[in-house]
Order: C-alpha cells, then structure tokens, then sequence
C-alpha cells in the first residue's frame, strides 16, 4: 500500500522518492487519509487514486480465509450489537477484503469514505463518526463499539463517547499514553474487553 501511494505521488506530483514519501506522511498526519490532501490541495481525483492505489492491490495474494476472526464474529451477540464496517477506503475496497477473509455475511453494512464526493470525510473527523451511527441506526454514541488500529481515530472515537478498543499489533510500537479504554494485540482479546457481547458458552 506504502509503495503503491508513494508512486501515486511521484507521478501525479512529478516529485523526488523523498519528497513523495514526506508529503504522504504530512497528508496522512493531518487528514487521517492520503488522498484528502491530493484533493483539497492538488485537485487530484480520488476515484483515480482509488483505481490505482486500492484496487490496485495484490489482496488475492496476501489475504486468505481466516477461521479464527470468523468464529470471533459469530460468537457476538446479534441481539446486542448490530456489526458494522467504518472505513476510510472507498466501498470496493472494503467490501474486496471482507469478501477474500469470508466474513462479508456477517456484516449488515459499512460505512466508508465516498471518493465520489468532495469534501472528502474520513476517520478521525466526528463528521465521520456521525456519519457512521447514522447509517448503522446506533441509538446513541454511547452505545457505539469500536476498534481501529490507528491511534488517532480512537482517541477521537472515544473522545464522542463510544467504547474503543485500539489495535496494536505485535511488532508496532505502542502510544506512549493509551489512546482509548483498551489497547489490545489481539482480536481475541475483546472477548474479554466487552465480555457482554459475546453469546455464553454453555
């Protein structure tokens, strides 16, 4: 994705590897997304973006069923929760990688950033999140749960009042101080994080 972005920019802005890749990273740090800077700034088509940097991506190579995130899943209680994808890529990414991890049936919606329309919204903007309760039907932001591996957008989620679960994988550095209610490795780990989500094992 990093490779794919920086070359985006390189032939898009006519600009240096280096230069590429620090104006990607200043448009990621005040956006929260890499395109919204090519589109308020360079008048750059994010539908282009999207054709050549997400679709664009070997997923077919690099994701593959994953049983374990689907009895994950299957354990949450439907009657509690309704499940939701929030994501800063345009819909055909997001429904491209639910379908190659065969949890897309598990999912009643997603909420996603339209590259069809301008100005961009996107994680971490609150605009976003209200975006997202009202096209999930959540009754109230407190009754929202959310887990994001970006530090920025949880500590924005949080800060609306929805319950915040970050990402922090194996091998990534953690915040020096938390982002949200709870910091996790692992997906398991929110069985024990929202406990009364998860139907009980008799």
């Amino acid at each position: 994705m990093q490779k794919l972005i920086n070359a985006f920019f390189i032939k898009h802005l006519s600009l240096s590897t280096e230069d590429a890749h620090h104006l990607h990273m200043k448009y990621y740090k005040e956006y929260g997304l890499a395109i919204e800077g090519l589109t308020r700034h360079h008048k750059i088509d994010p539908l282009a973006f999207n054709r050549e940097v997400d679709d664009a991506l070997p997923l077919d190579e690099i994701l593959k069923p994953d049983p374990q995130l689907r009895r994950l899943l299957e354990d949450i209680d439907r009657s509690q929760v309704r499940l939701w994808l929030l994501t800063n890529a345009y819909v055909t990414h997001a429904k491209r990688v639910v379908r190659l991890l065969e949890v897309d049936d598990l999912f009643e919606g997603v909420t996603y950033c339209d590259y069809s329309q301008t100005p961009l919204v996107c994680k971490p903007s609150q605009v976003m999140y209200d975006k997202a309760e009202r096209e999930a039907r959540a009754s109230s932001s407190g009754e929202c749960y959310f887990v994001d591996d970006s530090g920025s957008n949880c500590k924005h989620a949080a800060e609306r009042g929805w319950a915040v679960a970050h990402l922090v994988e194996p091998g990534v550095p953690a915040p020096p101080e938390p982002a949200s209610q709870f910091q996790i490795s692992s997906l398991e780990e929110l069985r024990t994080c929202f406990p009364h989500l998860f139907k009980s094992r008799s």
